[in-house]
């Protein structure tokens, strides 16, 4: 098989030439955000204050994947911030409301749930300080009085419906807030290797799109899970639900979504980088192979036991800690995601043609809510 190059690729694709593009320069990105971030003065700030970080959809799963390295971070999504009551936030985040910090994650910033939140803290909460990481400077919540902004490079405001770019590039910004030192040592080399891995992670992608992928189950532990819960939802977005999708834990599974899974689905498996916690983990796959459930593909450290597993992807920041790997791994389940996509008849680029999801979630009404709730 000839790899073409990423260029070559998209001159000729029929369909997800944006969705193609922004999936392949994320590593060329991945830089600019780390230089952003510390162009913006806000790493290390947090003076061990309570911190909520928040988002919708895909931005949800960032706020979640930045939070578990965060030990004074609780990630909470917008849609629960809309309607949750001043005493749950306080039970979520402690003294949140005397002296924390907001950081709002989003793409275009004009989500309905993005601006309604912001403004329903100020008013509720003013001690509490507003930081937005944002990939659109031209969005309502970049622009927002109140609100301090980390723009973004411009190309991760994807123009795909799906978010890819910008997924990895939040997550990115979000921990290079609390570990750009660690991060400073290791981007370079990542992003060299994985953009040169790129093409053979898209032909394995497109080798496993090619069976019947009815059901996909997305397994991953600890801070892996917003990784999983990403994939689940890529999968889900661009194959317009015809692709049903779970996401698990390694020992959830067990009890009871198990019965979800049947011969022909796919399980991907985001293994940790703790030989401990694969122990649990590969001890789950060996009981789905004696099972005969699914064509099971590993996505693990060079370490882990390869015969478990119908196909083998070697992880891509094997050598991180599992809550760094996050925008390092989601690469290859994009790809998937992708390929899944057109495999279905599919535009990756607009996988909803009859309009049932949008690329920013249409306005809604905002119901005004007592000054004590």
């Amino acid at each position: 098989m000839v790899i073409q190059s990423n260029k070559e690729r998209d001159t000729v694709l029929p369909f997800g030439r944006f969705t193609h593009s922004e999936i392949f320069h994320q590593p060329e990105l991945w830089p600019a955000t780390l230089e952003i971030v510390r162009q913006s003065g806000w790493t290390d700030q947090t003076d061990g204050r309570p911190v909520v970080i928040t988002g919708a959809g895909t931005s949800a799963y960032a706020a979640a994947a930045i939070a578990e390295s965060w030990p004074n971070a609780v990630a909470i999504p917008t849609t629960d911030l809309l309607i949750e009551s001043r005493a749950e936030l306080e039970r979520r985040s402690p003294h949140f409301s005397d002296s924390g910090l907001l950081i709002s994650l989003a793409r275009s910033g004009d989500s309905p749930e993005s601006l309604a939140v912001v403004k329903r803290l100020m008013r509720l909460s003013p001690a509490v300080e507003h930081l937005a990481i944002t990939c659109n400077a031209e969005g309502q919540l970049a622009k927002t009085h109140g609100v301090i902004p980390i723009i973004l490079d411009p190309r991760t405001n994807d123009r795909s419906l799906a978010m890819t770019s910008s997924f990895s590039n939040l997550v990115l910004a979000g921990l290079c807030l609390r570990h750009r030192p660690e991060i400073e040592k290791i981007l370079s080399a990542l992003c060299t290797t994985i953009q040169q891995r790129l093409p053979h992670l898209e032909s394995e992608a497109e080798r496993l799109s090619l069976g019947k992928v009815d059901r996909a189950v997305v397994l991953a532990s600890g801070a892996l899970r917003p990784l999983a819960t990403e994939t689940s939802l890529k999968i889900l977005e661009m194959t317009a639900g015809r692709t049903a999708t779970l996401c698990e834990t390694f020992l959830g599974l067990r009890h009871g979504p198990m019965s979800f899974l049947n011969t022909n689905s796919l399980v991907l498996c985001f293994l940790s980088s703790s030989p401990q916690t694969r122990r649990y983990e590969e001890d789950l796959v060996s009981e789905l192979r004696q099972k005969q459930l699914g064509r099971i593909v590993g996505i693990a450290p060079h370490d882990a036991d390869r015969s478990l597993f119908d196909h083998w992807i070697p992880a891509s920041a094997p050598g991180c800690p599992d809550q760094l790997r996050v925008p390092f791994e989601i690469p290859f389940a994009q790809l998937l995601a992708y390929h899944l996509s057109l495999r279905q008849g599919l535009d990756p680029d607009n996988p909803s043609p009859m309009g049932a999801i949008t690329r920013v979630v249409k306005n809604f009404e905002i119901y005004d809510q007592p000054a004590e709730v």
